[in-house]
């Protein structure tokens, strides 16, 4: 038991950190020369890490630098409400290859895992290796440690789905669940605009509206894993209905769904010209339809844009005077609506919020868009696989 925590510790700052000598491992782990000696022969003799050449001198001989095993590879997948990514990563959780395609989550468990895995066979070819883990972010709560989602408002057929297991089935190796906003939370820590900050809130607009925690440096997903669920946050008792069945939830104003919506109210309405024509040319009006008309100076589209960002901005002011995070990450598709969807939100918390708390705190859009949730993901696999393996 000692042998493989100190194995996994190992492992983790390589992956966190990049190749390091055997000198400087020790000193990180505060073990003795000859225990990392020991630990790094036994994890080279199941291909985990490899010798990577000499380090930077020290003074006296060179040490040889120790890294995580190239051949190793982790699948990532990003399941949303409408569309899935799916992205083939090294065990430094380095993007190797990426594909995104549209998908309906409604078309339940089955038929979605059933998409999943042939993306993963195809993408696997791009760079052969030795598979280790699967992560996989889905768009509702998850039960982390069970690997399953729990009552999606979002997703008809897979409440309760062992997803871990089924997934794990079809590809043969081990299987992390999160939510997808954690998975975005966790890929914004390790490689976006957030990187090495231990304390972030990271807020997703996208079909619905979730936050992602990060406290430590670790994503905290409360005792059923439901922390976060800000998008059915209640705003108004006399609101409009929201997809969970509740009336005035945050996700029911402001969302993909939600601006489709008013956008469409607009349009029928005579109060967005961009809008009736988009209608009268498709017959349907999506988010990006109403971020492009705000774009082109359309007043309706733009005041829609306002009020989803004040709204919004309300709800973060509340989680910044509870978290106090050193940073707040705007992302997701309706995240793309850019600068004036920010500023609304920067006003509302920086007016609502104590000046302690928001005197250096950053409130900025994701770097990443959609590798965030991949990276995040095959962060969450490869802390299992480093565990499992040792």
């Amino acid at each position: 038991m000692v042998e493989t925590r100190h194995q996994t510790r190992l492992l983790t700052l390589l992956r966190d950190e990049g190749p390091m000598s055997r000198v400087e491992l020790g000193e990180r782990l505060e073990l003795p020369r000859a225990r990392v000696s020991a630990e790094v022969i036994r994890l080279a003799e199941v291909g985990l890490v490899e010798t990577a050449g000499p380090s930077a001198s020290r003074g006296g001989r060179r040490s040889t630098l120790v890294r995580l095993g190239g051949a190793l590879r982790v699948l990532s997948v990003d399941v949303g409400a409408t569309s899935v990514g799916v992205a083939l990563t090294d065990a430094s959780c380095e993007v190797l290859a990426h594909t995104i395609e549209d998908c309906d989550v409604r078309q339940g468990p089955h038929g979605v895992l059933k998409r999943v895995a042939e993306l993963a066979e195809g993408i696997r070819h791009e760079s052969p290796g030795r598979l280790i883990g699967v992560g996989i972010g889905l768009p509702g709560p998850v039960s982390f440690a069970e690997g399953m989602a729990v009552a999606p408002p979002i997703m008809p057929g897979w409440d309760r789905f062992s997803v871990r297991d089924h997934l794990g089935g079809l590809l043969g190796c081990p299987v992390t669940v999160d939510n997808d906003v954690n998975s975005m939370a966790l890929g914004e820590r390790h490689a976006g605009v957030a990187r090495s900050t231990d304390d972030l809130v990271f807020v997703k607009i996208g079909t619905g509206i979730g936050c992602g925690i990060v406290l430590g440096g670790k994503v905290y997903r409360g005792v059923a894993g439901t922390a976060g669920d800000i998008g059915h946050i209640r705003l108004d008792d006399y609101g409009p209905t929201c997809s969970c069945g509740e009336v005035g939830c945050l996700e029911a104003y402001f969302s993909g769904a939600a601006l489709a919506r008013d956008g469409l109210t607009l349009a029928r309405s005579g109060r967005s010209t961009f809008l009736a024509e988009v209608v009268a040319e498709r017959g349907a009006i999506t988010a990006q339809d109403v971020g492009r008309a705000a774009a082109a100076g359309d007043f309706g589209a733009v005041n829609l844009i306002r009020d989803g960002g004040r709204r919004l901005g309300q709800v973060v002011a509340s989680l910044v005077s509870f978290v106090n995070p050193g940073m707040v990450v705007i992302g997701g598709g309706v995240a793309q609506l850019g600068h004036q969807l920010l500023a609304e939100i920067r006003s509302s918390v920086y007016r609502r919020s104590l000046p302690l708390a928001t005197g250096n705190l950053p409130i900025v859009l994701s770097e990443l868009g959609d590798t965030a949730g991949v990276i995040g993901a095959a962060w969450s696999a490869t802390d299992r696989a480093f565990t499992l393996s040792s």
